[in-house]
């Protein structure tokens, strides 16, 4: 979260970034149930209801930031279940956001909601306003997890409120979350393939966080649940990462926002401020393995695109030393214009 002038927003994406959302987080409104990983004030940093004037400031702030690429973002409302407050509060948020969407403002508004709270009526309502893309918390798509998680619906919820989402002329987004009490790696896998034949145009995936104040929480201290590993984490989101883009549905984000709740409320479990960078460097350490693989030489230069020098070198050079060490050569990387995403090519030095 990026709080700025009294008016909490985030960027979804970076400034350097052609897209780069601007976000209100609505913290725990409408929401009947208490999941067990969920404290929403701890997430978003806030637990107060933005206000029209936040609302207003935010997205004026955003657009003079964003200048001419607010007209490829949307404005967002996040945290919370939007579509399950009170009808008359979520007219107002959307009210005091629709007068910034059109010419010169954001090409439309996101919603993120539960699948239980999407009917015919609610889609109008938010068509009215000009929301654009609306986001589905799935989380999993076990019924067992789901009730063992307190989730309250059910996977053929997910699958009713996609359909009739996209019936609707709606952008669809579905968010799944990996190492839930009583998931598993291969629960989480199956989740991803269940979602991706909902054919959403965009995915989230959040690692499971132990945070203080949840149910987890009690679960974790009394020994009944074990949270992920940073490795375990890193490496079962790395695959999904490569499963969805075979898929081609961009994984919009990966892990929490950075956030002083987040922060100080945290337990356990994989949190990094940088945890889709770690699932991109292996992705590339797995790339430059297969790159030089039969390549008999005392030294190598791996060639990749310019812009992802700095995935493919690892954090600290950790991918570099690690390749050194299991191909017992000496590793360069050079830049190079007109490579793909994760494509490297290695020749000898």
């Amino acid at each position: 979260a990026m709080p700025q002038g009294g008016s909490p927003y985030i960027f979804n994406g970076g400034i350097g970034l052609k897209r780069a959302n601007v976000a209100v987080f609505v913290p725990h409104l409408g929401c009947p149930h208490d999941c067990s990983f969920c404290n929403q004030r701890r997430i978003s940093g806030h637990s107060d209801i933005p206000s029209p004037e936040d609302i207003a400031q935010t997205a004026k702030r955003g657009i003079d930031l964003l200048g001419d690429r607010a007209g490829a973002s949307e404005f967002a409302f996040f945290g919370g279940s939007f579509t399950a407050i009170e009808p008359e509060l979520m007219r107002s948020l959307l009210e005091a956001a629709a007068p910034f969407v059109g010419v010169g403002g954001f090409k439309g508004i996101r919603i993120s909601t539960r699948p239980d709270a999407i009917d015919a009526r609610r889609l109008e309502i938010l068509k009215e306003y000009g929301v654009t893309a609306i986001e589905i918390g799935a989380q999993s798509m076990d019924d067992r997890v789901l009730a063992m998680n307190s989730r309250g619906h059910t996977a053929q919820d997910v699958v009713n409120a996609s359909a009739m989402i996209k019936a609707a002329g709606f952008e669809l987004g579905l968010q799944m979350m990996t190492g839930l009490y009583g998931d598993t790696q291969d629960g989480a896998l199956l989740t991803a393939a269940a979602i991706a034949e909902l054919y959403p145009a965009t995915v989230r995936i959040y690692p499971t966080i132990v945070l203080r104040g949840t149910a987890l929480e009690q679960l974790y201290i009394d020994g009944r649940y074990k949270a992920q590993s940073i490795d375990d984490a890193v490496a079962l989101c790395a695959g999904l990462l490569s499963f969805f883009d075979a898929k081609s549905i961009r994984v919009i984000r990966l892990g929490l926002h950075a956030s002083q709740g987040i922060e100080q409320g945290y337990v356990a479990g994989p949190w990094h401020p940088a945890f889709r960078e770690l699932c991109e460097n292996v992705r590339y350490l797995k790339a430059a393995r297969e790159a030089l693989r039969g390549l008999k030489a005392q030294g190598a230069v791996l060639s990749v695109n310019s812009s992802e020098v700095s995935k493919l070198a690892g954090q600290h050079r950790a991918n570099i030393c690690a390749l050194e060490k299991e191909f017992g050569m000496r590793i360069k990387i050079k830049a190079a214009l007109g490579l793909a995403p994760r494509e490297v090519r290695a020749a000898r030095s």
